[in-house]
């Protein structure tokens, strides 16, 4: 094992070995991936190691799932989309556990650097702490090598940390939306925030621009420019598949975005209570107010009685 590359203390795979030791050790095991070589006398650190030794080895990733004490029955909308302007992430602030409203004013966007946020679905505990994982994983290569890892490497990193606990109760899908390449190229004549997908420099042709990526916690990864995870998705993606297009203006995508979450909350009854709006550019992240669900709802009726008063007007002519 001391000839392996992985067989020293500091490498970058160290970070599976507490996270698997908590959730063995936890008061209440929900599904744990379980030690199966303890008898033996064979450390869970040993076992992992020695999975990477075999190139047919894979992680103890299908142990037997302890049964969970209660219906962990949970739901969210969380959405975020790609345009001229960035990148938009938009959650209602509802976490319940079965039929109960854990917290009416939950974060369900979590930032995770200076460029880049999560949106989170599925349950809370796990979503928290592996957006803490991630952030200090993502911290500690910005320290090493002197730059930011792109969005699409850190989907890839939360991916490969999250795959080993396939087939467990752990229950994490994100959606990552970054800004890469610091500020961008800019165009002084256009009015978008960035203009091309290729900086030039001197000395080397990087990326610069929106990415957006979605990552579960059973290692799939997906690249594309328009996500809504959670069980009111379905009613989230008709708004957002006829109201999002490219050149949209930052305040008429936060408005498509604001009212994909009302309908999705009209319909869904585990999401509501408030959305929280997040814009990522070239900058940095910005939060929006915060905005209960109530005024979107009076805006609606207030569209809609202008609406009737106009074909009154019409009829009455």
């Amino acid at each position: 094992m001391s000839g392996l590359p992985f067989s020293n203390r500091t490498s970058l795979f160290n970070f599976y070995i507490p996270v698997a030791e908590y959730l063995d050790e936890g008061p209440i095991q929900f599904g744990q991936i379980s030690n199966v070589q303890s008898s033996s006398g064979i450390s869970f650190q040993d076992s992992i190691l020695s999975s990477f030794s075999f190139p047919t080895g894979l992680p103890p990733a299908s142990s037997q799932s302890v049964p969970l004490p209660f219906p962990m029955s949970h739901g969210t909308t969380t959405l975020a989309f790609m345009f001229q302007g960035g990148v938009l992430a938009a959650a209602d602030t509802r976490s319940s556990c079965s039929g109960l409203v854990a917290c009416p004013a939950a974060q369900k966007i979590l930032p995770i650097h200076s460029h880049l946020v999560g949106t989170t679905s599925g349950t809370s505990a796990d979503c928290a702490l592996w957006k803490r994982i991630l952030s200090r994983e993502l911290r500690l290569y910005q320290l090493r090598h002197g730059r930011r890892l792109s969005t699409r490497g850190a989907a890839k990193l939360l991916s490969n940390m999250l795959h080993p606990f396939k087939g467990t109760e752990l229950c994490v899908a994100a959606t990552l939306c970054g800004w890469d390449g610091g500020d961008g190229c800019h165009d002084q004549g256009a009015k978008t925030q960035w203009t091309s997908p290729m900086c030039f420099d001197k000395k080397k042709v990087s990326f610069s621009g929106p990415s957006l990526f979605y990552v579960c916690s059973d290692g799939t990864r997906l690249q594309g420019t328009l996500f809504s995870v959670g069980s009111g998705s379905p009613y989230a993606y008709s708004i957002l598949d006829q109201g999002v297009q490219w050149g949209l203006t930052v305040d008429e995508a936060i408005s498509i975005a604001r009212e994909a979450v009302y309908r999705a909350t009209h319909r869904d009854a585990y999401s509501g209570n408030c959305v929280d709006v997040y814009h990522i550019t070239s900058k940095g992240w910005t939060r929006r107010r915060r905005e209960d669900l109530k005024e979107e709802y009076y805006r609606e009726k207030e569209r809609q009685s202008q609406e009737r008063r106009e074909t009154h007007a019409i009829v009455k002519k």
